[in-house]
């Protein structure tokens, strides 16, 4: 089968399997809207250059939009006869206008084509991943505000270490997404050049003005270099990174909920609509949308190494291997976008378990770096405060019992500098309103840092 937008200079049609293999429309039909509208700036631009004149162009855009009222109507079908979205979309236009139709590839070339329409895509993308990731961020700062009192275990090492509040641990979480959105919006600021008018590699001899294209699709900029233009795919890498990011925070935030749900532990309920049971064992409650955040991961970090493979050993210019960009990213946004849509959801619903979660926040000494801190604000160096203070939990685990269960008189056999006072040290909720510090968990500084969260959400019209 010959292809009549490039085979001039073959003999033979492509072989059918060959066409087959080599399609890209059943990945880059998504760039449909996009290609319509980078088409529309071309052929405007080319009107304002009077490479074609006004009438022309009146025409040519007159075909685009009906080409797209079509397709959206479902009157259009793309076939790989014409191997990708931008030649169907070519060969629909110029059965609306003719020959003119032709015309729209004056000054530019698939190469630099593909290149705007994947830009375009990924930074209107974008948006829809920064209102996701607000959307979580939202809903972890009204949880948080709302547990900014509960007293919860935290943990280095899966190791119980020093009680916190619930609502600060839920801010952790915040943070980790907060950054994700900065992430998504630097990415969004990187891709957010034209390469249209670099054409196949080279430039164009065409007086086109690509800033005036630019200016009508809303980059900042137009690309310096036509070779790097049409062969630079960093662009992905970074979207593909910062979702590999994203899905990674995702995924420790679902261990987490997974270990806490635990039948053993039992500090969290997540709520039965994000939850299965089992077909054999009646009595179970299984955490399967978390499990399954955590297992989706995985293809989406691979994407990104998966683009690093790609791009590796490539020379410039374009190469036919970056048709594979598309197929490699796409798919994982569809996985990054579903796992964002449910977060809020869960996250919202489930419960604490505030009495349990007290409960083991007292266990092994929690308030041992309490009274290490202690001691080391009576003039002990801290040090010697954290030898003291091993030495303490050491004879209390011997004797089967809490620091606040020892007496005075023994604590002083450890130190003259300990006083009466050191109850209230060691005392979990009386520590943990004492950690005032920009960043630390008292339930003031929760309320507070959440509640600044919440008011800057206003301005995205979060209530």
């Amino acid at each position: 089968m010959k292809n009549s937008t490039w085979s001039g200079r073959f003999k033979k049609g492509l072989d059918e399997d060959v066409l087959e293999f080599s399609e890209s429309i059943s990945i880059d039909h998504l760039l449909f809207d996009c290609d319509i509208k980078v088409c529309i700036a071309h052929a405007e631009m080319l009107s304002d250059c009077k490479i074609i004149s006004k009438k022309e162009s009146r025409s040519l855009v007159k075909g685009l939009n009906a080409v797209q009222k079509k397709y959206n109507s479902g009157k259009l079908s793309l076939s790989i006869k014409y191997e990708d979205v931008h030649m169907n979309i070519e060969q629909a236009l110029t059965k609306e206008v003719g020959e003119l139709g032709k015309k729209i590839h004056m000054g530019r070339s698939r190469n630099d084509l593909v290149a705007t329409d994947f830009r375009l895509y990924l930074r209107e993308f974008s948006d829809l991943m920064i209102h996701k990731l607000r959307d979580i961020r939202h809903s972890l700062a009204l949880a948080s505000y709302n547990n900014a009192e509960v007293i919860f275990p935290g943990y280095t090492h899966l190791q119980l270490a020093q009680p916190i509040t619930f609502g600060h641990h839920l801010l952790a979480w915040h943070d980790m997404l907060a950054r994700d959105e900065q992430r998504m919006e630097q990415t969004k600021d990187r891709l957010n050049i034209l390469p249209l008018g670099s054409a196949a590699l080279s430039g164009t001899p065409y007086n086109i003005n690509r800033k005036i294209v630019a200016k009508k699709l809303g980059f900042k900029s137009v690309s310096t270099n036509s070779m790097d233009a049409v062969s630079d795919r960093d662009f992905v890498c970074d979207f593909a990174y910062t979702c590999s990011m994203t899905m990674m925070h995702l995924s420790r935030i679902s261990e987490e909920l997974v270990y806490w749900m635990n039948t053993h532990i039992k500090l969290v309920d997540i709520d039965e609509a994000f939850c299965t049971g089992s077909s054999i064992m009646p009595q179970k409650k299984n955490p399967d949308v978390p499990e399954l955040i955590r297992g989706k991961s995985a293809s989406v970090i691979g994407s990104l190494s998966s683009l690093f493979l790609l791009l590796k050993g490539l020379p410039l210019t374009y190469n036919r291997d970056l048709q594979e960009d598309k197929s490699i990213l796409l798919n994982s946004l569809d996985t990054v976008t579903a796992c964002l849509n449910l977060m809020p959801r869960l996250i919202s619903t489930m419960k604490v378990n505030k009495d349990r979660a007290l409960a083991l926040s007292k266990e092994d000494f929690s308030n041992a770096t309490d009274l290490a801190d202690y001691l080391s604000m009576k003039g002990v160096p801290f040090r010697t405060s954290h030898e003291i203070v091993g030495s303490i939990v050491q004879y209390a685990e011997s004797k089967k019992i809490n620091l606040n269960e020892m007496s005075l008189d023994k604590f002083k056999k450890f130190s003259s500098k300990i006083g009466k006072d050191v109850y209230d040290a060691i005392d979990i909720e009386k520590s943990i309103r004492s950690k005032k510090a920009i960043g630390s968990t008292s339930p003031a500084n929760v309320k507070k840092q959440a509640k600044k969260i919440l008011t800057s959400m206003k301005l995205y019209g979060y209530v």
